[in-house]
């Protein structure tokens, strides 16, 4: 089937697409419900776990690279269709300057990107959550802190999720394993507001469940990460750390320095800012959605999107992200 794959991946590299006939040709021979594509996708159903571990990856990169090849000679030959009818092109272009992505936008994109190209999925959910997607799931205990008022927002009968953890047992409940997904969202904790923690604030939540995974395998995966996102010798450290979920359970930071005032502040003077918590997912969490706990094990991570984008980027107050200050946003038109 690698070899299929790998067929289909060279034969596309030189296509050329020059009308729409030829378009839809394209989409008939390889995106249709009888295409090619989809035939890759009905055998490897049939696959065993080992052989969708291996295949999984390039047919996902194949899946991915002949609709952007479609959308792409789609968005062309829909903006050369009557163009020249509703404009007139001898008019001076406009004065006006262009807009741009919101730097957390351009983190989330990336992060996703980086860690597609290890296999995981996209999922994501809702962002008003019930008690046992939010807690009873992830194995917090009744009295647990984390339930108080004090740090969560409730609404009548919900809370607005604390982290997207609560989309983990969504999927969870409906997929069987292997799972390998990254859920990107927005999140909610009734925290005091400083120049490095917000009331709201962006996660992606990682998750990966299959046979023999390990805490060298999560290790593995967030170096990865780093070395992609920031660069070679970035420099990174694991803490022991505890969470309802994971067990055992760490903390990672990333070295941000002590060189200027920004960087003393956001990491209190010790050069380090705690990116994310991470650790072996607990068998009472794969237990609580019908995973059978001896025959899998899993890791899980937690990432703070928006801290990402000030190591990124160099922004030295997290509640600078959320003003649509022009003078931050336009410093990205053409990322």
């Amino acid at each position: 089937m690698i070899e299929q794959i790998q067929q289909i991946d060279e034969a596309t590299n030189t296509v050329t697409i020059n009308s729409e006939k030829e378009l839809e040709a394209f989409r008939l021979e390889y995106l249709s419900q009888k295409g090619k594509l989809n035939t890759l996708f009905e055998n490897f159903k049939a696959l065993s776990g080992d052989q969708k571990r291996d295949i999984g990856k390039p047919l996902n990169l194949l899946k991915a690279k002949l609709e952007n090849i479609y959308q792409q000679h789609k968005l062309l030959f829909t903006e050369k269709t009557g163009f020249h009818d509703f404009f007139d092109t001898t008019l001076p272009v406009s004065a006006e300057h262009k807009g741009s992505l919101h730097p957390l936008t351009i983190v989330e994109n990336r992060l996703c990107e980086i860690f597609f190209s290890l296999g995981f999925d996209i999922a994501t959910g809702p962002e008003i959550e019930d008690d046992n997607h939010n807690f009873g799931a992830l194995n917090f205990a009744e009295d647990h802190p984390a339930r108080d008022m004090q740090d969560t927002f409730f609404t009548a009968e919900h809370v607005l999720r604390t982290h997207t953890s609560s989309v983990q047992v969504r999927e969870m409940e409906k997929r069987i394993p292997p799972i390998r997904l990254v859920m990107p969202g927005r999140v909610y904790r009734n925290e005091a507001v400083s120049s490095r923690s917000n009331c709201f604030f962006h996660q992606i939540e990682g998750l990966y469940i299959d046979r023999g995974v390990t805490f060298a395998d999560l290790k593995k995966t967030l170096y990865y990460f780093v070395q992609q996102f920031f660069g070679p010798g970035t420099q990174v450290r694991f803490r022991a750390s505890y969470f309802p979920f994971t067990e055992p359970s760490a903390e990672m930071d990333i070295w941000a320095g002590t060189e200027t005032e920004d960087a003393r502040r956001l990491t209190k003077g010790t050069g380090w800012l705690e990116v994310l918590g991470c650790g072996m997912v607990h068998p009472n969490v794969l237990k609580a959605s019908n995973i059978d706990s001896k025959e899998y094990s899993a890791f899980a991570f937690g990432l703070g999107i928006d801290r990402i984008a000030l190591l990124k980027y160099g922004i030295g107050d997290i509640r600078d992200l959320f003003l649509n200050d022009i003078r931050l946003l336009s410093q990205f038109r053409g990322l």
